[in-house]
């Protein structure tokens, strides 16, 4: 009989297998071409709470035919893990043999999670913001303030990011590691506003809340700025978003839903999704002095274009440990 086997891969295993960056931006562009296109399945991620609302712990699967990707990712985050000295996003990954259905790998999401997400924010500022953005602004410098910085250096001509933390150690630990990391001047701020207003492009990275701290202000957002809400809109204040010409997301059906549940309640309507965007089947920024904003809600394809990558990587480099299934 035969013996099947899996591979799980850790944390540092899948660090280790030297999936970049770009590598990522370009299969997320397939994943959401695919998308556009209607080839893709991934029905709209089912969730439970333990602890409260603002605690989350999500089954996300989806199938990418031109990747040959199929799996679930199941993902928690909570949000008084970091004063525990925990992380605040933790999952794992399996990846599918699409010929047989057979579990190829079992592998750590978290460095997966943070990558792929911000490289859906540059694939939405490819469409949405100006092509000449230089400056940043970033509300959260934790790991997506990282990975959303990282991607968005990858295409376009980004010199400055202003960097603001409710903890100041924070941003100024993260100018220091993000302006050596990326080569690029990073300020630590003393105010949200201060990393909103003059960017051309906005990224928030706090908790995802139910109910919106709502702490960017209307006219804060500069004319022909792009924003990336990787927090939903736990950050924009109800009259800032109406200020915006297009919003965007990465999956209408996902953000209606969550709209069912209580969240997005003062949102603009939504103009178009990433991958009717990256198809041109919507169109993206049509002035410079256009207000341009994503939610983008982190979806299963962009997990399952990732895990390919790193699933034929650690093949290649012997990276992890095979377990009998």
């Amino acid at each position: 009989m035969q013996s099947n086997q899996l591979l799980y891969l850790s944390r540092e295993d899948v660090i280790a297998t030297g999936v970049t960056m770009a590598d990522i931006i370009d299969s997320l562009d397939i994943a959401f071409r695919e998308k556009g296109d209607g080839h893709t399945e991934m029905p709209p991620k089912p969730g439970i709470h333990p602890g409260g609302d603002d605690n989350f712990i999500h089954a996300m699967p989806a199938y990418i035919p031109a990747l040959k990707s199929a799996g679930i990712k199941w993902v928690s985050a909570f949000v008084d893990n970091p004063a525990r000295g925990l992380p605040y996003i933790s999952g794992l990954v399996i990846l599918n043999d699409t010929a047989t259905g057979l579990p190829l790998a079992v592998m750590d999401c978290v460095w997966m999670t943070g990558m792929r997400t911000g490289a859906a924010t540059a694939l939405s500022a490819r469409c949405l913001a100006r092509p000449d953005a230089s400056t940043v602004g970033v509300l959260g410098c934790g790991v997506q303030g990282r990975t959303n910085i990282e991607a968005l250096t990858i295409l376009f001509p980004v010199k400055t990011v202003k960097a603001y933390d409710t903890n100041p150690d924070a941003a100024r630990a993260y100018a220091k590691e993000t302006g050596s990391r990326l080569n690029v001047a990073v300020e630590p701020v003393e105010t949200p506003q201060q990393a909103v207003s003059g960017c051309d492009i906005v990224v928030t990275a706090g908790p995802l809340l139910k109910k919106p701290h709502a702490t960017i202000q209307a006219g804060w957002l500069d004319q022909g700025a792009f924003a990336s809400l990787v927090d939903f809109d736990s950050y924009w204040h109800a009259d800032a978003l109406k200020e915006v010409d297009l919003f965007c997301t990465d999956d209408t059906p996902q953000i209606l839903h969550y709209q069912s549940l209580g969240y997005f309640q003062n949102i603009p309507p939504i103009h178009a999704d990433l991958g009717e965007l990256v198809t041109g089947r919507k169109p993206g920024r049509k002035t410079d002095a256009e207000k341009t904003m994503t939610a983008n809600l982190g979806l299963a394809i962009d997990d399952m274009a990732v895990a390919p990558l790193i699933y034929k990587q650690a093949k290649a480099r012997g990276i992890g440990t095979m377990l009998p299934l």
